[in-house]
């Protein structure tokens, strides 16, 4: 059987021969810098032996860089405990809000920007209409978390909203559900979110927020960008409600797959060679009938997408809003306990809910039973330094 093939494995051979032939920003150049360092003697670790039978073993310092693979596993467990207390009984909703293509391509030159754009304006989609009287008609809550690529790596901007099913009503004074099966409807959601979205881009247009180069670079003239917009006006946007979760120890097992994940992650590539990688994908553009294969990129062009990912400095990927928002989520959460009669410990999944993946060998805790015997635990007996983390990233461009 091979071995299995990482992230790390290609940015180590080829990362250097890459960042030499082309110009990338220095955020991409931490990335790669901070993925091929992840837990290598470079960021120090430490060594730990067994109570029991001795075994000794040395484990390596991550890098804790939300873009790669080998760190988002124990940081999504971790975000999924801090959930917990957040859960109400009621069935759960995931909207996905959808950019057209023609944004996308002026997204990935205005990252921040139009990221942040997407997040308030399906923010405020979910909220308008969830308020309205002739849908809802209640204050509801969600979090959305951006996701920027699709199978094939390109990029492709959407966000995951997960919604409790039901809200506070205006005054307060009651719990107001949503019918079973159904939220709200998504192309009312859909139109409402390409106006907002729309006026959202001219304001940032206009207030000089915009960037256009290579094949945009005509969109710097007004008349170039109206054009540019105007067919977009037309054609129906997608926001796809998917089946409800069910309830909230669902929603949080479901959720593991979306909090964390990163642009490709290691368990889907296949192979790679000096020339070629080869990785699993799926086509879910087939609700009913989804497709699969293995796509084969060029070393260059496979690493090209991979930083097409990512995010701008300090950008927060998953936001909270509603009754969720952080200022108030607590007081809020607890008031909709009360008018739907749950108490918290009720509410929280067991604990195989949480981890859905167990932790990696070199995060597990000094204490952590010894996988050689199974009966002592591992004690820590040396720290290892590190020795070649860059103080600052070399320009080679």
């Amino acid at each position: 059987m091979p071995p299995p093939v990482e992230v790390a494995h290609i940015f180590r051979q080829h990362g250097p021969a890459y960042r030499q032939a082309h110009r990338l920003a220095i955020q991409q150049r931490r990335v790669m810098r901070a993925i091929e360092l992840c837990r290598s003697a470079a960021l120090g670790g430490h060594v730990e032996t067994c109570s029991h039978c001795a075994h000794t073993r040395i484990a390596y310092n991550s890098c804790r860089n939300r873009h790669c693979p080998k760190c988002q596993h124990t940081e999504r467990a971790r975000w999924l405990e801090r959930r917990q207390a957040e859960l109400l009984p009621v069935e759960y909703f995931h909207v996905v809000f959808t950019l057209p293509e023609p944004l996308a391509a002026m997204a990935l030159q205005n990252k921040e920007v139009i990221y942040g754009l997407l997040f308030r304006t399906a923010a405020q989609t979910l909220l308008t209409i969830a308020a309205d009287p002739q849908h809802l008609g209640a204050e509801i809550g969600f979090f959305a978390i951006l996701h920027t690529w699709g199978q094939t790596l390109l990029h492709h901007p959407h966000l995951h909203c997960v919604v409790p099913g039901g809200g506070l009503s205006p005054g307060y004074e009651r719990w107001i559900g949503c019918r079973p099966g159904f939220f709200l409807p998504v192309r009312v959601l859909s139109r409402l979110f390409r106006r907002l979205f729309l006026a959202g881009l001219h304001e940032m247009f206009e207030a000089g927020f915009l960037e256009f180069f290579g094949d945009l670079t005509a969109l710097r003239e007004r008349p170039a960008f109206t054009r540019y917009l105007r067919p977009l006006e037309e054609i129906e946007w997608v926001v796809y409600a998917k089946p409800p979760f069910g309830g909230a120890h669902q929603a949080l097992r479901y959720l593991g797959r979306y909090t964390h994940r990163v642009a490709i992650s290691n368990e889907r590539l296949l192979a790679w060679n000096e020339r070629e990688v080869r990785f699993q994908w799926k086509d879910y553009r087939h609700r009913h009938k989804q497709k699969s294969g293995v796509m084969t990129l060029a070393v260059d062009e496979f690493i090209r997408r991979f930083l097409l990912h990512t995010l701008p400095s300090g950008f927060q990927r998953i936001r909270y809003f509603g009754f969720l928002a952080n200022c108030h989520r607590t007081e809020k959460l607890a008031f909709c306990r009360q008018l739907l009669a749950a108490p918290v410990m009720e509410l929280l999944p067991l604990s195989a809910a949480v981890r859905p993946c167990p932790p990696l060998p070199s995060t597990v805790e000094s204490l952590a039973v010894c996988r050689q015997c199974g009966k002592g635990v591992m004690l820590r007996i040396q720290i290892l330094p590190a020795y070649r983390w860059p103080l600052q990233v070399p320009d080679t461009s």
